[in-house]
């Protein structure tokens, strides 16, 4: 039976997207096998079970709270060397990123980040990314070891496949590195009620031509009609108009939603690398030979401050 390695990003037991995502990926090159790390396993198992986890192998210490990253990696070093996977999938977090990346060096395979897609191949997984600013897109497989593969959050659509699951004691032996950084204090992100920006299925972003953060409010309103995310380019938040935690970018997020609208933003090489992969893009802008009507399925030349809230209007109207 060929089992494949699924991380899993969670919040005290809640599920994130990108981990249901991971396990219908998983479900093309075998059974997954998910690794549940920290409290919360009671909540996240039938989640889990519904999108085809047969076996859940957890494991709660105070490391994985305490210190940063090299406990997790110990631990899921533990789950491989229990499962022997054909493949180890984890989300493409800044978090993600780094423990794949460590867990790859010390099982002696490569890495492949930031994939689209993955399928079965006669040599093992097969990926697909977006290179070069998205200009390219490349097919790879790891061609020594066991792949360990770290998938952009809205690569795939979550699909249910329910089994009866397992939930299974990890043992964890934490090496010295596990406690060389540790955590002296969190703060709690405010909370605006809208979905994470490289999780969500619809970002709008502004930029320069919002000309100010006082009317990032158009922005937002429409945003919030769709239930969508905000972003913003590098010149809007360079400005200080909107924070750079939502900066979408070669310096910010990378972001790959259903739909994602450009208002404003005139498409320099910067911000089409971090929003290149969506699926369908939309752009306002005032200047028709801005760079980004070059890339988008949808175009509309015109001034966002008359266009936009008449969209958000409409969408109101429509979902009333």
């Amino acid at each position: 039976m060929t089992e494949v390695l699924v991380y899993v990003d969670h919040v005290d037991g809640a599920v994130r997207k990108p981990t249901l995502e991971l396990l219908t990926l998983a479900r093309r090159l075998g059974d997954p096998v998910a690794v549940h790390l920290g409290a919360g396993v009671d909540t996240a198992a039938p989640v889990l079970a519904e999108y085809g986890a047969a076996r859940v192998l957890t494991a709660d210490a105070a490391e994985f709270a305490d210190y940063l990253v090299a406990p997790k990696v110990d631990a899921l070093k533990a789950a491989y060397d229990a499962v022997e996977p054909a493949a180890v999938l984890l989300p493409s977090s800044v978090e993600g990123k780094e423990i794949g990346a460590r867990l790859a060096l010390r099982i002696g395979s490569g890495i492949i980040t930031d994939a689209v897609d993955v399928e079965a191949g006669d040599e093992g997984p097969v990926t697909t990314q977006a290179v070069f600013a998205a200009a390219y897109t490349t097919r790879s497989r790891v061609s020594r070891g066991t792949p360990v593969i770290t998938v952009k959050p809205n690569s795939a659509a979550p699909e249910t496949a329910p089994v009866e699951s397992a939930v299974e004691q990890l043992t964890v032996g934490f090496g010295e590195s596990a406690t060389g950084t540790k955590v002296v204090g969190r703060t709690p992100r405010e909370s605006t009620g809208r979905p994470e920006l490289t999780e969500a299925a619809i970002v709008v972003s502004g930029g320069r031509g919002v000309n100010g953060a006082e009317n990032f409010h158009v922005i937002e309103a429409l945003a919030d009609s769709l239930g969508a995310a905000v972003g913003a380019s590098r010149a809007a938040v360079d400005a200080g108009w909107y924070p750079h935690s939502h900066q979408v970018g070669q310096t910010g997020k990378t972001v790959s939603p259903q739909l994602y609208i450009a208002a404003g933003i005139s498409g320099a090489i910067q911000h089409r690398a971090g929003m290149q992969t969506s699926k369908t893009i939309v752009a306002v802008n005032k200047d028709n030979e801005a760079p980004i009507f070059d890339l988008v399925d949808y175009g509309v030349v015109g001034d966002l401050f008359a266009v936009v809230p008449q969209l958000t209007e409409e969408v109101k109207a429509r979902k009333g």
